[in-house]
């Protein structure tokens, strides 16, 4: 729905990237005394690609399939590095005798239930995403390990000045135009794509007005499934978030209830950019049809053209800075222990550098020698100049 959307995360502790406790006999990396085995890595890169956008266009499984294919080599690039970071956090944190304990985990768990609005709203977003409670924890965890390691070179709490001096400093990012907050329930379809699965049909041979007629008829069909939920909403609107996470199809907001945030004109689609900004707050006015689907709305919010007061910022300001003191440590932890470390490929090909040659070769046909073109480029304005 939205254009843009940014969530800051802690770099190392990306959900998907968790190795999840899984153990193969081939060997691919090897750390010090561990390695990171082939079927790990294989866990991992189909999980990366059956999420990346990239992948959906041409297809998992053909991506999956062509291994040097620019997409299977860019996501492969980057499991293998982040792989080889977590390898070496997890083995600095055992050298300083960092653990995690059930109480520490469970406060955790408590503390992000909190944050998505319950335990139903968080397992409705692992579903959604296609990850398993036990992996959810474990990747948790290591959150929490990795927390407690960056916590070991200082304070990681941003003080009220420091979130002052950031305020000040980026005003112009708290400033905004006219806002509403909406929620949505999606109930998405695509014509074309239920016009390919009719027609493909073996069991059945229609003509193409048949199949229209088929098409047409589950539009309906989803047509009347919007307009139901927006009529019993009309009467109770106190349970859009329960309805959203029982019909939503957008998995963007459903673990919220359906809530898409604050956000100004043109921000969304037109249609419903259109219907949130002209509807009365509280109130579900009904269905509006965009290319996504139908949607069922509500405008829970309003806010008028200005600057979000600091102490209203605060809160978001101070955990950003601390997200980035954590992750400046970590990034200081892992270059000060890669010096001290051996990490040998046992598989040329899993070597980041070897994946980066075959990259750079590929964008170099694509452009007629332009990548090598920009390099040098570069390098001559890094160049000291000559006397």
């Amino acid at each position: 729905m939205k254009k843009t959307k940014i969530a800051a995360t802690l770099l190392v502790s990306a959900m998907l990237l968790a190795g999840c406790g899984i153990k193969g006999s081939q060997a691919i990396i090897k750390i010090n005394d561990h390695v990171i085995t082939q079927k790990e890595f294989d866990k991992i890169m189909d999980q990366q690609i059956t999420q990346s956008p990239f992948a959906k266009l041409s297809g998992a499984d053909n991506v999956k399939a062509d291994k040097d294919g620019f997409i299977y080599l860019m996501t492969a690039q980057r499991v293998i590095n982040q792989m080889i970071v977590e390898e070496i956090l997890d083995q600095e944190a055992e050298a300083r005798g960092i653990t995690v304990s059930k109480e520490e985990l469970d406060q955790a768990i408590k503390d992000t239930m909190d944050k998505i609005g319950g335990k139903n709203m968080l397992m409705e977003a692992l579903k959604q995403n296609g990850i398993s409670t036990s992996e959810f924890k474990a990747s948790l965890k290591k959150q929490v390990k990795y927390r407690k390691l960056a916590a070991t070179t200082g304070s990681m709490e941003a003080s009220e000045k420091e979130a002052k001096d950031f305020y000040n400093k980026n005003i112009s990012k708290f400033k905004h135009g006219e806002q509403v907050r909406a929620s949505h329930i999606l109930i998405s379809f695509d014509p074309e794509q239920v016009k390919a699965e009719i027609s493909s049909d073996p069991k059945k041979e229609l003509s193409e007005k048949e199949v229209k007629a088929e098409v047409d008829k589950v539009m309906a069909e989803k047509k009347a499934l919007a307009d139901k939920i927006a009529n019993e909403l009309k009467a109770d609107t106190s349970k859009f978030a329960e309805y959203a996470t029982k019909y939503s199809q957008d998995p963007g907001s459903v673990a919220q209830g359906g809530d898409l945030g604050f956000f100004e004109k043109g921000k969304m689609v037109p249609e419903f950019d259109k219907a949130v900004f002209a509807a009365k707050p509280n109130t579900a006015p009904g269905v509006v049809k965009t290319q996504f689907g139908y949607h069922v709305y509500i405008v829970t919010d309003r806010m008028a053209a200005g600057a979000v007061p600091f102490e209203k910022a605060k809160a978001d300001i101070e955990a950003y800075l601390k997200n980035q003191k954590e992750v400046k440590a970590l990034d200081d932890i892992t270059q000060a222990a890669k010096k001290k470390s051996t990490i040998e490929y046992v598989d040329e090909k899993y070597n980041p550098d070897v994946i980066n040659d075959k990259l750079h070769n590929q964008v170099n046909d694509l452009t007629g020698g332009a990548k090598d073109e920009y390099d040098k480029s570069q390098k001559d304005k890094k160049a000291p100049a000559k006397k």
